[in-house]
């Protein structure tokens, strides 16, 4: 009864006009022949990662309590997008809300967002009127399972990934589906039209299965795809997480999702994606690692091979960057997509 009031508060709440409606031609249902194309054309994009692991020094950053762990002093998407410009891509795909639940928009459904914390900027709102501004599109990453959804007490060294319970089950029942739909639904009808949606199945379906999750995504924008990392396999995106290119149901591309790509029938197209920092020592992978690793960066050459082969085999490539404390990305980061931009012109 308590989840069907807060999703009936929550969608009264999107009753107001979105401040990027959806126009017409927007709405219209495209073709799947026509839209999956539209998907392989975007060829080439960036994936932003930044929330409380970019201050941690962890991939995942469990038992924070206080938003002001999210303590960055600026938010550059005007940066994000002319890097993504001169790189040569099409399309950014931006965390939306990691496993911790903290919010990278100005949600209805929980105080734990970034317009709480000192920053104060709804920052997907930034972003989408930076990318239009650009001419970048957008596609989003959201976590399924969140840790805020658990009920009852969590291990209290369970931010420690050495920790004895850092791997312990009940981080994977963070499950509450009126919410899972309420957030999806703002993601999806306030922040104008979403190529696709990346969905991390790491710490389970946070209550809502990915048949009835993609149906429930399509409700809302129908020419939206949507893929998820492993699990049950849905929509009409084969997502490649630590993945190569190659043709659609090449098992060998995949480092998690080898069953959907072997038996499931229903994908049109495909992304891989990687961090742009090479194996290191400590720190993230995803998010902004260390700065003692600010010098770290795969070589240029390396990613254009890359996105040669995703274009060879009709794919897209999303190469990970970790934006800083200032929500800036790194000089390292901006030097070499430069070089990837100059011999994708090329």
């Amino acid at each position: 009864m308590r989840e069907k009031v807060i999703y009936l508060l929550v969608a009264a709440c999107l009753i107001a006009v979105a401040p990027f409606p959806a126009t017409a031609e927007e709405q219209a249902i495209l073709p799947d022949d026509l839209r999956a194309q539209q998907i392989k054309d975007m060829k080439f994009g960036m994936f932003i990662c930044w929330s409380f692991s970019t201050f941690s020094g962890y991939e995942w950053t469990r038992g924070v309590k206080d938003i002001r762990f999210f303590r960055a002093t600026g938010c550059d998407t005007d940066q994000w997008c002319q890097t993504a410009k001169d790189a040569g891509m099409n399309y950014i795909l931006f965390l939306a809300k990691h496993h911790d639940g903290f919010c990278l928009w100005d949600t209805q459904t929980t105080e734990f967002k970034v317009t709480n914390a000192p920053l104060g900027i709804d920052v997907l709102a930034k972003l989408r009127k930076s990318c239009d501004k650009y001419g970048i599109k957008l596609a989003l990453y959201f976590s399924e399972g969140d840790w805020t959804w658990i009920k009852g007490d969590t291990p209290d060294d369970g931010v420690i990934p050495g920790s004895k319970r850092y791997g312990d089950p009940i981080w994977r029942k963070g499950e509450n589906a009126a919410l899972k739909k309420a957030q999806l639904k703002e993601l999806c009808t306030l922040y104008g039209p979403i190529e696709f949606f990346w969905m991390d199945h790491a710490q389970g379906t946070g209550g809502l299965n990915h048949a009835d999750t993609t149906a429930w995504i399509r409700q809302f924008q129908p020419n939206c795809f949507v893929g998820y990392n492993h699990g049950e396999a849905s929509g009409r995106l084969a997502l490649r997480e630590r993945g190569s290119a190659g043709p659609i149901g090449d098992t060998k591309a995949s480092a998690y999702n080898k069953e959907g790509e072997a038996n499931y029938k229903g994908y049109l197209a495909a992304e891989f994606t990687y961090p742009i920092l090479p194996k290191h020592d400590g720190g993230a992978d995803w998010f902004y690692s260390l700065p003692k690793h600010d010098s770290l960066c795969y070589p240029a050459a390396k990613l254009f091979e890359d996105y040669e082969d995703a274009v060879k085999f009709g794919n897209i490539f999303s190469i990970n960057v970790g934006p800083n404390y200032e929500g800036r990305i790194r000089d390292i980061d901006v030097k070499t997509l430069g070089q990837v931009g100059a011999l994708i012109r090329k």
